[in-house]
């Protein structure tokens, strides 16, 4: 799994990705993405605005409607966080952004090489990844 540090946890973060992002939707995955240095008022008055505008925090969400059962939606969020850990290994996301993953119900019939190929196409199509 990617480090604790990436991991997108506070409501206040949540809020911020949710009111402000913008959405990227794919066949089996959506993406909402919110890149931290374009608008100064999301900068907490109380941090280091340098800091704040360099991290890059992930969330991963897997809901019912994927499948009632815990084992159908675990496998698939175990499957996309290990794709993005593999993937921020190799340093090949920019910081400076917030990415929260939201899978469709359709993700459950999906190979792991296929939701690799669609979480690597909405980082691109998200201008997050670097070439």
């Amino acid at each position: 799994m990617y480090n604790k540090e990436n991991h997108l946890t506070k409501v206040r973060d949540f809020n911020l990705v949710l009111k402000h992002g913008y959405w990227l939707n794919n066949q089996f995955l959506s993406l909402k993405v919110l890149e931290l240095a374009k608008n100064e008022s999301y900068i907490p008055s109380t941090g280091d605005v340098d800091n704040f505008k360099k991290q890059l925090k992930l969330a991963v969400n897997v809901g019912l409607k994927v499948s009632k059962k815990a084992v159908v939606r675990n496998r698939a969020k175990r499957q996309v966080v290990e794709i993005l850990r593999e993937v921020m290994s190799r340093d090949a996301i920019k910081s400076g952004y917030y990415l929260f993953f939201v899978a469709k119900p359709n993700i459950k019939d999906k190979t792991f090489a296929e939701i690799s190929e669609e979480v690597k196409v909405l980082l691109k199509r998200a201008g997050v990844m670097v070439k």
